[in-house]
């Protein structure tokens, strides 16, 4: 089983960064695919960002593509994503999950979702 607990969450006015932080328990977190979620308000959670267990292949969603890096730390069981070039529209709750499989776009495959962490762009 994994836990997953995001943090780096914030206010950030438009055009600014901030690199959201997502710490997973267990010890064979290096064996998981991770992805970045994020849900808006009245709206359906949708793909950021994904990477595999190696962190040698990446994926992102094309809203986010060139702004946004998804990253990770095996040693320390972390996985980051830095946002650049913040919109207005990425005001959304993030959510980290964790995939057992294969490293994708699609919710339904992800076992393990952390509680989430609030990003708002100011405009």
């Amino acid at each position: 089983q994994v836990q997953l607990v995001e943090s780096g969450g914030g206010l950030v006015q438009a055009g600014g960064s901030l690199r959201l932080s997502c710490a997973a328990s267990g010890r064979t977190f290096s064996s998981y695919a991770m992805g970045w979620f994020r849900q808006a308000p009245g709206k359906e959670r949708e793909f950021v960002a994904a990477i595999d267990w190696s962190g040698g292949e990446t994926l992102y969603a094309d809203s986010v593509k060139g702004r946004f890096t998804i990253s990770r730390d095996n040693a320390n069981n972390k996985v980051y994503l830095q946002m650049n070039s913040l919109k207005p529209e990425d005001t959304a709750v993030y959510y980290c999950a964790a995939d057992s499989r294969f490293y994708s776009g699609l919710p339904k495959m992800y076992e393990y979702w952390g509680q989430g962490t609030q990003v708002t762009v100011s405009s």
